[in-house]
């Protein structure tokens, strides 16, 4: 490809190309000016560099960290127990949230306020009652993530076949479409958004709950590694686990997101200018 068909591509795509450069700056000034707040306010004196080091000391040990694979094992116990937690409620919420919001709607409009009771239960309240049940072990760590993930993806399910347009549900029915074919066709892609909706909320919920849950009975982890890091004043260590919790979490949002928009290919991503 010649430099005059670059050119010409550019100015044929400029306005395109200008809005979009405008819309990644506006999304990407804030986390700008605050790296570099962090950067110069320990170095200047405005905040005290002990409880604050420079961003670019944390990063130094934060590659440190992986080139050593200090960090590596952290990283995938905690991503371990995350996934499957996150896993074992979707494979329980979803099919459940399907014959509730579906098959058996009068079941669950006497189970619904129940399940609304359910899901307000503060996490952290229950945490005694697993390590009871469970102990102080994986099962434990795994069940209170399984318990705070199942209650939005059941609920965003439930939701979902709800907002389903009775219209072609009812079309689909007249022209004697087969039960497994009208689920396929008209239900699942109707309750794609709010799967999806719950699918997100229980995974950030999930590192959340994660990192409370390591701070309890566990010797790895990034919620270990922020707490081991506090008792022996490794502030470092403590800033590169809570930045490494971070990205993590934001991996997750962005691949359900990325798996949103091959599934449900028709819904239009609306840009505020």
């Amino acid at each position: 490809m010649s430099i005059a068909t670059v050119i010409g591509l550019l100015l044929l795509y400029r306005k395109k190309i200008l809005s979009k450069l405008i819309f990644y700056y506006r999304k990407s000034v804030a986390v700008i000016l605050f790296v570099v707040l962090w950067e110069v306010a320990p170095k200047l004196g405005l905040v005290n560099r002990t409880f604050i080091p420079p961003l670019s000391e944390v990063l130094v040990m934060l590659w440190e960290m992986l080139v050593t694979g200090r960090l590596h094992i952290h990283l995938l116990l905690s991503l371990q127990r995350a996934l499957l937690g996150f896993s074992t409620a979707s494979l329980v919420g979803l099919p459940l949230g399907f014959l509730l919001g579906g098959w058996f709607k009068r079941f669950e409009e006497y189970l619904n306020p129940l399940l609304n009771i359910l899901s307000q239960v503060n996490p952290f309240s229950v945490f005694p009652v697993f390590v009871l049940l469970f102990g102080i072990g994986e099962i434990a760590k795994v069940a209170i993530i399984f318990w705070v993930c199942v209650w939005p993806i059941l609920l965003g399910t439930i939701n979902g076949v709800k907002n389903i347009d009775p219209i072609l549900v009812k079309a689909a029915v007249g022209m004697g479409t087969k039960k497994i074919v009208l689920f396929w066709k008209i239900v699942l892609p109707g309750a794609a958004p709010g799967i999806f909706a719950g699918l997100k909320q229980g995974a950030g919920i999930s590192f959340f709950m994660l990192i409370a849950a390591e701070m309890i009975g566990a010797s790895a982890g990034l919620g270990f590694l922020v707490l081991n890091a506090q008792h022996n004043f490794q502030i470092k260590r403590l800033f590169v686990a809570v930045i490494t919790i971070a990205l993590l979490g934001r991996f997750i949002i962005w691949a359900i997101n990325m798996l949103e928009k091959k599934i449900i290919t028709w819904k239009e991503e609306t840009v505020v200018r």
